[in-house]
């Protein structure tokens, strides 16, 4: 296949709106499907193409997955996103139950609701610097992370890229959180008044919460980083 031919078929996909890292997966999955084809069938390049974008026709159909993107995408786009996703979240939610318990633990070896305060906040306060230190060690692929920013204003980088800004809302989240001083889940604990179970629940749950969001938005932000220095060669052609 010359290159005439292959840059037909990555226009065919830049069309279909596929990020790139997913665009070049797909590219090489359909390259070889027209060549097969082709030759099985002892047809030309252009008909043994077409059929090709029949076959695919369902997988380029546009869904919804209003979780993470506000357009429509493509069907195989959102295969590919959930489970990436998924697996992203699933750290997330590991290493979030890890905070969890060490605010438990925090609230058992306080001697007074003054320190446990301080150590919420401090807790809280790790959550509040890392996204920012993500930033600002990152501040040369800044351009390269923004929502709107595309390879040569035709195709997104990445499927990350849509998710950067999780990264400001928890920010802003945790950010509410460092001024909370978390009595209620110390008295939950350390008294046996229960009067407060509601709001004690909820000192506990809503930061768990939050951090889970902050810790997708860093490792959503660290997947976009690598897939960038995988695109980098084809991205300097």
């Amino acid at each position: 296949m010359n290159k005439e031919q292959l840059d037909l078929i990555r226009d065919y996909l830049i069309f279909q709106k596929l990020p790139l890292d997913i665009l070049l997966e797909v590219e090489d999955h359909m390259a070889s499907q027209v060549l097969d084809i082709q030759k099985n069938e002892d047809i030309s390049f252009d008909e043994a193409f077409l059929k090709t974008q029949k076959l695919w026709e369902s997988e380029f159909k546009m869904t919804t997955y209003s979780v993470f993107y506000s357009e429509k995408i493509p069907v195989i786009v959102k295969k590919i996103v959930k489970a990436k996703y998924n697996r992203i979240l699933k750290k997330s939610v590991f290493y979030a139950l890890i905070s969890f318990f060490v605010n438990l633990l925090l609230i058992y070896i306080s001697n007074s609701q003054e320190t446990y305060t301080n150590l919420f906040r401090l807790q809280n306060v790790l959550f509040l610097l890392a996204p920012a230190l993500v930033w600002a060690f990152n501040y040369k692929i800044r351009k390269y992370v923004k929502r709107g920013f595309k390879y040569k204003g035709r195709s997104f980088y990445s499927i990350y890229q849509q998710n950067i800004g999780i990264m400001v809302v928890s920010t802003t989240t945790m950010a509410q959180l460092v001024a909370k001083n978390g009595k209620y889940a110390y008295l939950l604990f350390k008294t046996d008044h229960l009067g407060n179970l509601v709001y004690a629940l909820v000192t506990l749950v809503f930061p768990f919460l939050t951090q889970i969001i902050v810790i997708f938005g860093i490792l959503n932000f660290f997947e976009h980083k690598k897939t960038l220095k995988k695109l980098s060669v084809f991205v300097a052609e």
